[in-house]
């Protein structure tokens, strides 16, 4: 017969697990934030290598070569990341014998991928405008605000992934000059290391 603790850490956990989306996989993180610094490289390297449009070279690529470079550049690693996410995360929920579409797991979606939605119809307008200076904080800033209003159903983590991500978001827009830097850091950087602790807290 269990003991009161155990009963109770018992409906603990499956409140939880029908509140909150658990099967966030971390290791998807790690790889979204690699897809990310390799892009933010490549990127770096289009804009101010010599042969750019941006930099001093005697046969520079046209400005409209480099923007379509970029777009993408930016389409492939959103979808390599949220595929990824995708079916890391079903793995996940699978092993743990958890469904990964629930109630809990479409509130998260939702929480996330409206303001992530909106933010792209705003880098749009940012790219209409050429505005380019600030897409890498609008990118950031609608991110997070996804995250902080997702966290509720996930993991904590999440949570505070999302505070950096605006913060940096802040600094691309009150300095362009370092948005390609705060974007490798948020969505490189940043996803490397939440990802693991993600990962060795509740996945190994």
């Amino acid at each position: 017969m269990k003991n009161p603790e155990e009963e109770l850490a018992e409906i603990k956990s499956m409140m939880e697990r029908s509140t909150r989306f658990l099967s966030l996989s971390g290791l998807s993180g790690i790889l979204a934030g690699i897809y990310a610094l390799t892009a933010a490289g490549l990127a770096w390297y289009w804009i101010y290598s010599p042969n750019s449009s941006w930099g001093a070279g005697t046969a520079p690529l046209s400005f409209r070569e480099t923007l379509n470079r970029l777009l993408l550049l930016g389409l492939i690693t959103l979808i390599a990341a949220v595929s990824t996410a995708y079916f890391l995360s079903k793995k996940k929920g699978a092993t743990a014998t958890q469904p990964f579409w629930s109630p809990a797991s479409k509130r998260f979606l939702l929480a996330l991928f409206l303001p992530v939605t909106l933010g792209g119809f705003f880098c749009f307008a940012l790219l209409h405008e050429r505005a380019f200076e600030l897409i890498p904080a609008a990118m950031l800033l609608f991110y997070g605000i996804g995250l902080v209003q997702s966290a509720q159903f996930t993991l904590g983590e999440i949570r505070n992934l999302g505070f950096t991500q605006l913060f940096l978001g802040l600094i691309a827009a009150f300095f362009p000059d370092f948005g390609l830097l705060c974007w490798a850091l948020g969505f490189g950087v940043f996803h490397l290391i939440y990802g693991a602790l993600m990962y060795y807290r509740h996945e190994r």
